[in-house]
């Protein structure tokens, strides 16, 4: 059976940087400028029933294997895809192994599976709940959108020989509702705002909901560095961070020049947690096209990543992926919403897995600094996160099998 899951924050080593952008509603308190979730919702999903984890600047989902901290980073960036205007089809390439174990057809042979999250924002805290079917065939069965108790979007499957949804979304004008068909695929939050005219006050409601929810549904990035593959010399030109940071040395190549303040920054990480003198991190031109990253020694030697353990190379590229942004790493940003109102989460799978005690405390360090800012976090899976304890502004998750 599943433990309810638990969060916990302690305050030690405060750390220095300007606060995340906040802003006051009528009411008094304080919301988030930059939209953001605050909630996953996990209740009928894999090995999840009935789960609602929360969410903070920095998140840990710790437990043993087969707890479900995967498949809860796969619910994420599931849902930041269907909010990003993905198709279920591009988003779910295995479908079943959604479906709740153990769970069985009904009579007309469906099972599926149900998902969502809260994001809250400069409109108050915003649910989005989505039910999926995943067999016999693959669609959005039931979709719900609602803020301050209204809801302001339902849709619901009428007939299933139609591959529509029946949406009805809050107008508050002449009509309570406005209701039309949508597409069984597709996220409807994320059509909203090109179905919507925004004429009456409910309106403009339903599309400040949407955008918050999409906004901070988007700019995920799930990032899992695979140490062989950044061993290798990568072709140059490839552009932005790829999840596995296998393209790490041609990316190197890029920020050093790019941005100064940033390379030192790293330079500064690579130093703390990397065995052995390092004056810089630096990518060099091969024949062929090719690019190799190496260190630095500072003593006229030079050590090529190849050389650097699996822990090592890890560390090293999970400090990049922290201290750089959607610029850099191969994510989808929001283009038409202003970069000071978008954050950049990181979806770290194994984050830990071969660092030693000095990385993954330098590691957890630099995640905190950077995530109170406000314009980057992350949800990271540990096996055991008790090296996390202690630590302010870190949530940690418990999860159990």
């Amino acid at each position: 059976m599943r433990v309810p899951p638990t969060s916990s924050t302690s305050s030690v080593v405060p750390a220095q940087p300007a606060p995340p952008l906040t802003e006051s509603s009528p009411g008094g308190e304080h919301r988030p400028g930059r939209p953001c979730l605050t909630e996953l919702r996990l209740s009928a999903y894999a090995s999840h029933r009935r789960a609602g984890l929360p969410l903070g600047p920095l998140t840990l989902f710790a437990g043993p294997s087969g707890g479900g901290k995967t498949s809860a980073l796969r619910a994420y960036e599931a849902l930041a895809r269907l909010g990003g205007g993905a198709s279920l089809a591009e988003v779910f390439l295995d479908p079943l192994a959604c479906v709740p174990d153990r769970a069985r057809p009904d009579a007309q042979r469906r099972r599926g599976f149900r998902i969502g999250c809260t994001a809250d924002g400069p409109e108050g805290p915003v649910r989005l709940d989505v039910a999926i079917q995943a067999e016999p065939e693959l669609r959005i069965v039931g979709e719900r959108l609602t803020s301050g108790g209204l809801v302001l979007l339902e849709t619901a499957l009428r007939d299933p020989s139609r591959r529509t949804v029946q949406a009805a979304w809050h107008t508050a004008g002449a009509a309570p509702v406005t209701r039309a068909p949508l597409p069984d695929d597709r996220l409807g939050t994320a059509l909203l705002p090109l179905r919507v005219a925004g004429k009456t006050d409910g309106q403009r409601r339903v599309l400040a909901a949407a955008e918050q929810m999409v906004v901070a549904l988007r700019s995920v990035f799930g990032c899992d560095p695979r140490p062989g593959r950044m061993r290798l010399p990568v072709p140059t030109g490839s552009g932005r961070l790829l999840g596995g940071c296998d393209n790490l040395a041609d990316v190197l190549w890029r920020t050093r020049a790019e941005c100064a303040r940033r390379h030192a920054q790293l330079v500064a990480a690579v130093r703390a947690g990397c065995a052995g003198p390092v004056a810089d991190v630096l990518a060099e031109p091969l024949l062929a096209g090719t690019v190799r990253a190496l260190l630095d020694r500072g003593d006229g030697s030079r050590t090529e990543l190849k050389r650097l353990g699996d822990g090592e190379l890890r560390y090293l590229a999970l400090a990049l992926v922290l201290l750089t942004g959607p610029g850099v790493l191969e994510v989808d940003p929001a283009g038409e919403v202003p970069a000071a109102m978008q954050t950049l989460t990181v979806l770290a799978d194994n984050l830990d897995r071969g660092l030693d005690v000095r990385q993954r405390a330098e590691l957890l360090g630099l995640a905190v600094r950077m995530c109170e800012r406000g314009h980057i976090r992350l949800v990271g899976a540990v096996s055991d996160a008790s090296w996390a304890a202690g630590t302010d502004g870190v949530t940690v998750v418990h999860l159990e099998p």
